[in-house]
């Protein structure tokens, strides 16, 4: 009998299914990976997120595995060279705003240790368990996406807003939203709370 998943894998690519089956909300707790989403769901922003994750290896070349050390030292020929390259979105605004945010996320990192003690502080390091039963219920804000947002911004992070890091939040397991007859839904549960380092 076929797993049970959530409704938005139907008709996907293998990709697509193995990215809901292995990765999506699965708590990320490493600032390589939390900064490898942060420009995905960026890139996102009115596309689908099939568009982004067939380019993924695209941006991984790109954007240097994303180092965010590397991106940010990113110059005007630097854009000039991503707005050239077919494998990502070529679009200024986002190109241009991964290599400011990959700054502030330094900075952020800087001042405490790691970008992920500053982003798991937001739920004392737990991920939130939601309980949908189906696929329509899951939001696409929160009001903790709607503070995380705010800050973001205020922060110095551009072409992101609640709609953005809420789906950084489902892509980082901070929260829980496979629908409750999922088979990820019980497996990613119990898993481990964050440790600062």
């Amino acid at each position: 009998m076929e797993q049970q998943r959530c409704l938005w894998y139907k008709n996907s690519s293998p990709d697509m299914i193995r990215y809901h089956d292995e990765e999506w909300g699965v708590p990320c707790h490493d600032d390589r990976g939390q900064f490898q989403f942060l420009v995905l769901e960026s890139a996102q922003a009115g596309l689908s997120w099939r568009t982004i994750l067939d380019r993924r290896e695209g941006y991984r070349r790109c954007f240097a595995n994303f180092d965010a050390r590397t991106v940010a030292g990113f110059t005007a020929a630097d854009v000039a060279r991503l707005m050239r390259d077919t494998s990502i979105i070529r679009n200024r605004h986002k190109i241009e705003s991964a290599i400011n945010n990959a700054r502030v996320f330094l900075e952020i990192a800087a001042r405490h240790g790691s970008f992920c003690n500053w982003f798991w502080g937001f739920t004392d390091g737990l991920s939130i368990q939601n309980a949908w039963r189906e696929m329509t219920d899951v939001p696409s804000t929160s009001p903790l996406s709607d503070t995380i947002a705010k800050e973001m911004k205020a922060l110095g992070f551009r072409f992101l807003g609640s709609t953005v890091i809420y789906a950084h939040m489902q892509a980082t397991g901070m929260v829980n939203d496979h629908i409750t007859r999922c088979f990820r839904h019980e497996e990613l549960r119990h898993w481990p709370r964050y440790q600062p380092q």
